[in-house]
């Protein structure tokens, strides 16, 4: 499945139904009178959380969605029916702006789940709603209300536990694809990834959620590379795991790096709990290993690990470093929200 995290789509609501103009008459009954009825209410347009979604392609080939309107009445007093709501089925932390991509409208996630977008048309009344005792036969109906519309932005923000961030062939993509059961490109060359990629890892009967994040670059901020753009998934992760390439000469230089261009995207992305893992050791000496792990906690890099995806040296314990950030965030989010959650996603 392509990921795709930003849509523009445009949503009507139905018109609600025209009211009826009709009277009563049977043989055997004395007085007639009027009996058109109601008509029905348009459909509303509604955004709600679908569970196992994390794209929005599907809104890459539908870009127009429209409610039903209301069905007009009918004599006998017959309301006409409502008409269909349409669905809009969105991953969880989808935001939803106006037209400008700048005013908010809605933030769907776990605490809120579902919003109505689009509100349709009330029914016009029937000409029974307007019997009097001085006009016993009226000849009144209302139309239906007009249906409301609009074009709205949608952008996603991934939910995930941890959020993975370094250097373009860091090895975020390989440590992903060997903690889950993630399938992310892996190749020899910068910029393999360039759409985020999650993965559910198992550990100790639990589970939690990574998000491949795709290499930033001196300058992201500015549009370097594939720019900042992807920074927003990290937003919501609980902690990052800033991985480093333990073979480059100045690994400090690297991690200060992402440090600038987390503090120039802004958003508290640079105030986040940080683990920084130092990975190919299996490529380096006893002295680098120490030298370089050294630099960086000088340099103000805390909880330093080391570890290797060739050789899977250091991979469990850098879970462990993770989970009890992610465990410490999870309770804090049930604590807020009033519920109380299973560990697993």
């Amino acid at each position: 499945m392509k990921f795709l995290d930003q849509a523009k789509i445009y949503l009507r609501s139905g018109n609600g139904g025209d009211g009826c103009v009709a009277f009563r008459r049977e043989k055997y009954v004395e007085f007639g009178g009027p009996d058109g009825g109601d008509g029905g209410k348009g459909g509303n347009v509604v955004a709600e959380i679908a569970d196992g979604l994390n794209t929005l392609i599907d809104f890459r080939y539908r870009q127009h969605f429209k409610a039903q309107p209301g069905v007009n009445g009918s004599g006998g007093n017959s309301t006409g029916a409502t008409g269909k709501d349409a669905i809009l089925r969105v991953p969880p932390g989808t935001q939803i702006y106006e037209e400008d991509n700048v005013t908010p409208i809605t933030d769907l996630t776990g605490k809120n789940a579902r919003y109505v977008l689009c509100r349709g048309g009330m029914g016009g009344r029937g000409n029974a709603r307007f019997k009097t005792s001085t006009n016993q036969a009226p000849r009144r109906a209302e139309s239906g209300e007009e249906g409301e519309e609009r074009w709205v932005w949608l952008r996603l923000k991934l939910i995930a536990d941890a959020g993975l961030v370094g250097l373009p062939n860091a090895g975020k993509s390989t440590f992903l694809s060997i903690v889950s059961r993630a399938k992310p490109k892996i190749a020899d060359y910068p910029f393999t990834t360039l759409f985020p990629n999650l993965g559910v890892v198992s550990l100790d009967e639990t589970s939690f959620v990574i998000a491949d994040i795709p290499g930033l670059i001196e300058g992201a901020h500015e549009g370097h590379g594939l720019g900042d753009r992807f920074l927003g998934h990290v937003e919501r992760c609980g902690i990052l795991l800033h991985i480093i390439d333990g073979t480059d000469i100045d690994v400090v230089r690297n991690w200060r790096t992402i440090r600038r261009e987390l503090m120039a995207y802004g958003h508290g992305l640079d105030e986040k709990k940080e683990l920084v893992a130092l990975n190919k050791i299996d490529a380096m000496s006893e002295n680098e290993i120490e030298e370089k792990s050294q630099s960086l906690s000088e340099a103000g890099a805390r909880d330093v690990m080391l570890m290797s995806n060739v050789s899977n040296t250091g991979i469990e314990q850098v879970l462990r470093g993770l989970r009890p950030f992610v465990d410490a965030n999870r309770n804090a989010r049930d604590s807020a929200s009033g519920e109380k959650k299973a560990w697993a996603p």
